[in-house]
């Protein structure tokens, strides 16, 4: 059994055709709907921006760019993982010393309160899944938050 919590999941945190400038931009906006959801803390924007500068988030798989921004639990309410599907892709410095410039075309946004345990089995589980070539089409040609959750679920858990 996987140790991803897939209740996680929720269409009511899947945005589609998502408008940013930039990803300190997308933070802004997601943090306004996370906020009024009840899910983050008034420190989370801060929080969210000075983790991604210290250690960026983006990762350019073979079939998909993704960012995978996350920040400590301090700066959470109640646990949520919120996938957005920008209009166009934004970019992201790339992950671990990669460098150079990614742009999402997925942004996977972590509010884990399991930090440490929790947070490497959701970023392996979604790492398996982007480095699929098959899988990472089957999320990217999702339309409604419905299916996002279904299929992020099927190939998470």
């Amino acid at each position: 059994m996987s140790s991803v919590d897939t209740s996680l999941f929720k269409t009511d945190l899947v945005f589609f055709d998502f408008e940013a400038h930039d990803r300190f931009d997308l933070f802004e906006k997601l943090g306004v709907i996370l906020k009024e959801k009840g899910y983050i803390a008034d420190t989370w924007l801060e929080a969210i921006e000075a983790r991604e500068r210290d250690y960026p988030t983006g990762l350019a798989f073979e079939n998909i760019s993704v960012a995978i921004p996350h920040v400590d639990p301090e700066h959470l309410v109640k646990p949520y993982i919120a996938i957005v599907k920008p209009k166009e892709p934004v970019v992201f410095e790339g992950m671990a010393g990669i460098g150079g410039d990614v742009p999402a075309q997925l942004v996977v946004n972590l509010g884990l309160l399991a930090h440490a345990e929790g947070q490497v089995a959701v970023l392996q589980a979604l790492m398996g899944v982007f480095v699929d070539a098959q899988a990472a089409e089957e999320v990217m040609a999702c339309t409604t938050a419905e299916d996002m959750v279904a299929t992020m679920k099927r190939l998470c858990a």
